[in-house]
């Protein structure tokens, strides 16, 4: 089995040419609030796998969120999350409302279909 740099480093390739979408920029973006927020049910491994997805595509516009959602992250990723946790939690309740659940269980299944998420979802 690939180590996981070299593994990050797939994932980061298939997200840069398959979510081209920007509803797959929300949608990623939705789901790294989700983790960040601790409300995700994904398994660990598929948690690690949205960061990476998301660090590939977060340049990219979004059709509903904005930069202002990838600064919220950044302040969370760089430590800032015990102090972000109702903020996160409020842009992620937002989020999960904008983005229709159609658009984002097409999303996952397309994820899974792939093989970049595992099972299911727990979502």
């Amino acid at each position: 089995m690939p180590s996981f740099p070299l593994h990050a480093a797939r994932l980061s390739d298939w997200a840069v040419t398959h979510l081209l979408a920007p509803a797959d920029v929300d949608c990623t973006t939705t789901v790294m609030l989700k983790i960040l927020d601790g409300k995700c049910k994904m398994g660990p491994r598929d948690k690690d796998v949205i960061p990476v997805l998301y660090d590939a595509i977060r340049h990219r516009p979004g059709q509903l969120l904005g930069e202002d959602m990838h600064t919220l992250i950044a302040r969370a990723r760089d430590g800032e999350r015990e102090a972000l946790v109702a903020e996160i939690y409020e842009h992620r309740v937002l989020a999960e409302t904008a983005i229709s659940r159609p658009v984002m269980k097409a999303y996952k299944a397309r994820l899974r279909e792939a093989g970049v998420l595992g099972g299911s979802g727990g979502e």
